[in-house]
């Protein structure tokens, strides 16, 4: 039997159709390093991250280190040098021989660090600028 011309095309086409309807299995393959794809697109990833990323944070109210300079990152470093050292006094008055914390009220220069017992095993720290009467507080279980 022969088949027409414009039918013979449309055979041909249905039965290469069908032939490059074989499919194979469908492979994902990461491309982020940190979800098993190849470490090398790590940088290529951040570096177009960055170039991107148009979002500041202005709630910080400061610069990064990276943007001040050398005398400004000395007073910057050296300040939290000091809080760290008023920090470290403070906690030794806070804390018994025991290594537990001692409830009661603690004065320094510019804060009021009060430790309230709250029962069964909690305190509660608040710590008082005296200069703004700002206050911060949190819990920890002893």
């Amino acid at each position: 039997m022969l088949i027409p011309p414009p039918r013979r095309a449309l055979a041909l086409g249905l039965v290469l159709a069908a032939a490059g309807a074989a499919a194979s299995e469908l492979v994902y393959l990461p491309v982020n390093p940190s979800f098993g794809g190849y470490p090398a697109n790590g940088p290529g990833l951040l570096a177009s991250a960055s170039a991107t990323n148009k979002h500041t944070d202005d709630s910080l109210g400061h610069s990064s280190l990276l943007d001040q300079s050398p005398l400004a990152q000395f007073n910057q470093t050296l300040e939290r040098s000091v809080l760290s050292q008023l920090a470290s006094a403070a906690t030794s008055r806070l804390i018994g021989s025991d290594g537990k914390l001692i409830p009661g009220t603690f004065t320094t220069a510019d804060f009021i660090i009060t430790v309230l017992d709250l029962g069964n095993g909690n305190l509660r720290i608040t710590t008082t600028d005296r200069g703004t009467g700002a206050t911060t507080s949190f819990e920890v279980a002893q």
